[in-house]
């Protein structure tokens, strides 16, 4: 038996964040980085929520650690608010997301909790997932929990306007990896799929677009309402062995978590493919899906494998037309990358709960071999 809930309201449309007005007489906690009090962009928050009783979080650093989250519940604790606004990309969302149940978990009240994403990849505001970096060990833990999922996500175009072309890239890359991995995952269902889908078409259709131009409001509110599709659609059929790779290089090597998954998705879709000789004519099932993908994208060939061959090519294109690196090397951290830096990184990977949902079982052979790929 399956159970799907969406429990997150979604606002968006004409000046969704006029939503807070309503909010008067409350205690607001809000979480943030320093960069959106020092450019102003918090200010759209706080001059709509009027005579209310406000405190300000504005120690996020990316990749959240487990200090910081500490740090976070004990000021959540001691302000007792009755709303709290997580303002900002992944990692303040994350952040607030740890805070708020850290809290709960120590006795607290439960709190309304509002998202507000100024970036477009996560799609943190509609999952149940947060990740927590422990910056000694350099591994990143993923915490799962329906009471992590906000209360209410506000999407406005307007908020990513000014995000640089290179976090485009590197945030859209990663909107493209959570609807792929959403799609072939062991877990996926019709109407995951439904929103995987849509996020694909979305991502090819308009990523570019709202790279090069960041005054396109078409491409950037497609682009927002994608992360959210993807993140809706991940959060019902769980990822696969591109995050569960990503999320141990990036805690590794600190390469930033969009760009990691955007140089291991053309080989984790190969992988997961599972081609053999020319002329099979049985492909698995996640073959056929991707090539599936790749018809609705306006991207398919004359047989699964041509298909998915020019959903690869795509993946390519995009990188190349965003300058994206598509090896460590262009990152230049192949030196860092010895074998027992791979060894380590496979066998990290091996225990990260997105491989339990990956079409294609792994060991640490096809782990290493697919490293091997992106140096």
């Amino acid at each position: 038996m399956r159970r799907l809930t969406f429990s997150t309201a979604l606002i968006f449309g004409e000046k969704p964040l006029d939503y807070l007005k309503q909010f008067k007489g409350r205690r607001i906690f809000i979480v943030c980085d320093p960069f959106m009090v020092s450019s102003g962009l918090l200010d759209q928050v706080t001059a709509r929520i009027s005579d209310c009783d406000v405190y300000i979080f504005s120690q996020i650093t990316p990749d959240p650690s487990i200090e910081l989250v500490a740090e976070g519940v004990s000021a959540l604790r001691a302000f007792a608010p009755d709303l709290l606004i997580a303002f900002g990309g992944g990692s303040a969302l994350d952040a607030a997301k740890a805070f708020r149940h850290f809290a709960d978990e120590a006795g607290g009240s439960h709190i309304e909790f509002i998202a507000i994403p100024t970036t477009s990849g996560t799609g943190s505001e509609v999952t149940s997932f947060a990740v927590i970096t422990d910056k000694q060990k350099g591994v990143k833990y993923p915490l799962v929990s329906e009471k992590l999922l906000p209360d209410t996500a506000i999407l406005d175009w307007q908020l990513v306007r000014s995000v640089p072309a290179q976090l485009v890239a590197d945030t859209g890359m990663d909107v493209l990896t959570h609807a792929l991995e959403a799609y072939v995952s062991t877990k996926a269902t019709d109407f995951s799929d439904a929103l995987a889908e849509k996020a694909t078409v979305l991502v090819f259709g308009y990523l570019h677009q709202a790279y090069r131009n960041g005054d396109d409001e078409q491409a950037k509110t497609k682009m927002h309402h994608a992360s959210t599709l993807a993140g809706m659609a991940f959060n019902e059929a769980s990822l696969g062995l591109n995050h569960a790779l990503a999320h141990v290089i990036g805690g590794q090597l600190g390469i930033p978590h969009g760009r990691t998954n955007s140089i291991l998705l053309p080989h984790v879709v190969l992988y997961n493919a599972d081609f053999g000789e020319y002329g099979q004519k049985d492909f698995s099932l996640a073959a056929q899906k991707y090539a599936h993908l790749a018809r609705l994208a306006g991207l398919g060939g004359a047989s699964v494998r041509s298909s998915v061959r020019n959903l690869v090519g795509a993946i390519v294109k995009l990188q190349k037309l965003m300058k994206m690196p598509q090896t460590l090397s262009q990152c230049h951290l192949e030196t860092m990358f010895d074998s027992n830096m791979r060894t380590t990184i496979a066998q990290l990977a091996l225990k990260d709960n997105c491989l339990l949902t990956n079409p294609r079982p792994a060991d640490e052979d096809d782990v290493q071999r697919v490293l091997q790929q992106i140096i």
